[in-house]
């Protein structure tokens, strides 16, 4: 079988990203003027049509970069998530809970869409309770970015993150003030929970995703654990002393997994474990033209990771034949190796098992 890995994943991976991060920015904008829209907001120079119609304009882009972001999350491929675990909450191998919460968020919104476009035949009502409904998509979108985005613990979407909380809090106070009518009671009990809902989220970030240790208690695959993004160098990897220097040979045990992009290329993943030798963890990235019993390779990536050290060695294949592959991978510090696989694939289960040879200081 001859096999292959995307070429565009670095490009997806930071379309996901960036995709994701504008999406909640998005929704955020659109609730804050929802809000200000329902307590009947205007003044001289700003009408309340003007909030109504930006409120729409941004809802409706809203939808389209969260449609962006799932696309881009499927064909990047990296994590093992497929079309139904975008729209199926809580099934999903990767990070089942919070990669749920995104697939509950983006239901509200299609439920959003469907029903703006039925408006007129499901009636006001309806329509209007299930707009509400949708506004349940915001807070469920903020965990779930915190709780399976990769940019979590950094600084910038920190301030993304919890300033959209803010901004829709003081927004949420802002209409309980100006709302006339209704139990007193209830507006106060209303506040309180406003007030109480970014502390508790605060607190779970706090003890979760700003946490080292958060990626394996999330739900994150051990073989995912173990090994880097192909084509990327993780900025905090110290090389580790014991760095294998001599050649030994090592027993494969993984998985394959292949799925087509939305350009029609084929992508396979082959991850594993390396058992003897220095062991550690694999990774095989190939991409190209499916072809009766195999593809046409157009680009590759190889990640390994030693047992015992968060050094990353990155490379691409520079053979392919089959089940023979050899790849030629370095260090962050220029220290390289070739790797060499004798492959058995199993499509139907799944597997792929084999031997790989480890030379030091060697190229493909």
């Amino acid at each position: 079988m001859i096999l292959a890995l995307a070429g565009n994943a670095k490009a997806f991976w930071y379309l996901t990203r960036g995709t994701g991060v504008v999406a909640l920015l998005l929704l955020t904008s659109s609730l804050v003027l929802g809000v200000l829209t329902s307590v009947r907001f205007r003044t001289a120079r700003w009408p309340r049509f003007v909030t109504a119609g930006l409120h729409r304009n941004l809802t409706l882009l809203a939808i389209c970069f969260v449609a962006v972001h799932v696309l881009t999350t499927l064909a990047d491929g990296y994590a093992p998530i497929a079309l139904k675990d975008a729209v199926i909450p809580f099934v999903s191998p990767y990070r089942p809970v919070w990669l749920g919460l995104g697939a509950v968020a983006f239901d509200l919104l299609l439920a959003l869409v469907a029903t703006s476009l039925l408006r007129a035949r499901i009636g006001y009502r309806l329509w209007r309770r299930v707009h509400w409904l949708a506004y349940a998509s915001w807070p469920i979108a903020l965990v779930h970015a915190l709780g399976t985005g990769s940019d979590a613990r950094i600084g910038w979407m920190q301030v993304v993150g919890f300033g959209a909380l803010a901004a829709v809090a003081l927004a949420t106070l802002a209409r309980l003030g100006l709302q006339r009518g209704g139990p007193l009671g209830a507006r106060a009990t209303g506040a309180v929970a406003v007030l109480l809902a970014p502390i508790a989220i605060l607190a779970w970030y706090q003890s979760g995703p700003a946490q080292r240790g958060w990626a394996k208690r999330a739900g994150t695959p051990t073989s995912l654990l173990a090994s880097r993004r192909p084509g990327t160098t993780p900025a905090s990897a110290p090389l580790a002393d014991h760095l294998p220097h001599a050649r030994f040979t090592a027993r494969l045990g993984g998985t394959i997994r292949e799925s087509n992009d939305p350009n029609g290329f084929l992508h396979v993943v082959i991850a594993g474990h390396l058992h003897g030798g220095s062991g550690g963890a694999v990774r095989i990235d190939l991409r190209g033209e499916s072809l009766q019993g195999g593809v046409a390779m157009t680009a590759s990536g190889v990640s390994y990771v030693p047992a015992g050290t968060r050094t990353v060695y990155l490379g691409s294949v520079g053979t392919l034949d089959g089940g023979r592959v050899v790849a030629a991978v370095t260090t962050p510090s220029g220290q390289s190796a070739k790797l060499e696989f004798a492959l058995v694939i199993d499509r139907a289960r799944g597997s792929a098992n084999g031997q790989v040879v480890f030379t030091p200081g060697t190229s493909a």
